[in-house]
């Protein structure tokens, strides 16, 4: 397949640019290429983490940064829960007991033309470029949700003798007022 690539529901909002490596009917693995995002660390629990997150980020788009210049609201929202009794791409990524959620930034900018957060809590960074094994799923954004098709991202790959490393990824692409069966979830696990 090998061809750079944006998911055809994709709507009003951008996202980052990947190839697709490999596809099967379990799961896909992306290239993704280096992206910016403005993110915040929240403590837990996870599925408190993503609204507190959400308000601070919306919060440096919607014009809370220098200038008060309005950017444009991409996908997806990325974030790693932690996992209870496991052991383990806005995004949410686990950092001890709190999250890290991620606003991907749209493109054309660079960490020099961002403007400046006026939230000391918003930070910038560039996420370097990645390979990734994705899992779509629909429905509510639960723990138990991410965790069922965490498990079974997994198990696929090791069907496919594929190993994984790193915290997983939780990566939302709708906002609340759509209906969870019509979401669109993703789970995400680095690859060698």
């Amino acid at each position: 397949m090998n061809e750079t690539h944006a998911e055809p529901e994709l709507r009003k909002t951008g996202e980052p640019a990947y190839r697709i490596l490999q596809h099967s009917d379990a799961f896909d693995i992306r290239a993704y290429e280096p992206y910016l995002v403005a993110e915040v660390t929240v403590p837990g629990p996870a599925e408190a983490a993503g609204g507190t997150a959400f308000r601070l980020l919306s919060g440096y788009i919607f014009g809370g940064n220098s200038g008060a210049q309005q950017l444009a609201m991409t996908a997806p929202v990325t974030q790693t829960p932690v996992m209870l009794d496991m052991t383990a791409p806005i995004t949410q990524e686990r950092a001890g007991e709190h999250y890290v959620v991620h606003f991907v930034m749209p493109p054309g900018y660079t960490l020099q033309t961002l403007p400046t957060p006026n939230d000391s809590r918003v930070t910038l960074r560039e996420v370097p470029a990645q390979k990734v094994a994705v899992l779509k799923y629909s429905g509510r954004w639960t723990e138990k949700n991410f965790v069922q098709h965490l498990t079974e991202l997994r198990e696929s790959l090791r069907a496919a003798s594929l190993v994984s490393h790193g915290e997983p990824i939780l990566s939302r692409y709708n906002g609340p007022y759509v209906l969870p069966f019509l979401r669109r979830n993703e789970v995400w696990l680095a690859v060698e």
